[in-house]
């Protein structure tokens, strides 16, 4: 494939750099988690923002975190069609094989993602309604949410629409039978997040409010 490149020489150098001092001081701790696999407690359905680090934020160790990011932290409706879905396949490999005990839908400030879906849903977007466009078919799971939004400046419904991407995301969640199943029964907890970002100010959902709460 000649349209493949080598990796920029930063990248080169910083994994050098990386290998002679992280990976040489924790090299015990590599070798355990190759031979031993991965046992995460906890999956967390992120954002794909490069401002978002999950596993800064939370001090998170090596094995700690299965993470599965996309565009505005989405999880869609259970769709058994057949075709291809990564987010519900990183879902039910989180669920059904490493048998996660919480899983966190984390949303954030300025999303694009988010703005996105704003903007396509207000009119300002066409060619994210083009039904060529992946980023806008994506962004449709929280389409309702938008025509939900209560009134107010662009600024404030933007940031509800951020905490209501995350509510979608929740409730989508329920439509997956081995979901419910696992809610149900107590094995697994669902929590809903939203961090301001440069603020570093994180907000929990709170269910008996109906509303997001700083932790």
């Amino acid at each position: 494939m000649q349209y493949v490149r080598p990796l920029p020489a930063y990248l080169v150098k910083r994994y050098h750099g990386w290998k002679s001092t992280v990976f040489e001081a924790n090299k015990a701790v590599f070798g355990e988690l190759a031979t031993q696999g991965q046992r995460p407690r906890i999956m967390v359905v992120s954002c794909c923002d490069s401002r978002l680090h999950v596993t800064s934020m939370f001090g998170a160790d090596l094995g700690e975190l299965f993470i599965h990011r996309n565009i505005a932290n989405l999880i869609p409706h259970y769709e058994p069609d057949g075709l291809h879905h990564g987010t519900s396949a990183a879902v039910e490999y989180g669920v059904r094989t490493l048998k996660v005990e919480h899983l966190i839908v984390l949303g954030h400030s300025g999303c694009g993602g988010v703005e996105g879906c704003y903007n396509m849903c207000a009119g300002h977007a066409p060619e994210l309604n083009e039904q060529t466009s992946f980023v806008g078919r994506w962004l449709d799971i929280m389409r309702p949410a938008y025509h939900a939004l209560p009134a107010g400046d662009d600024a404030s419904r933007k940031t509800a629409l951020e905490k209501a991407s995350i509510l979608v995301s929740l409730q989508n969640l329920m439509t997956f039978p081995f979901i419910r199943v696992a809610v149900l029964d107590g094995s697994i907890t669902l929590h809903g997040l939203w961090k301001n970002i440069g603020e570093g100010r994180l907000e929990t959902y709170d269910p008996d409010r109906d509303l997001f709460v700083p932790l």
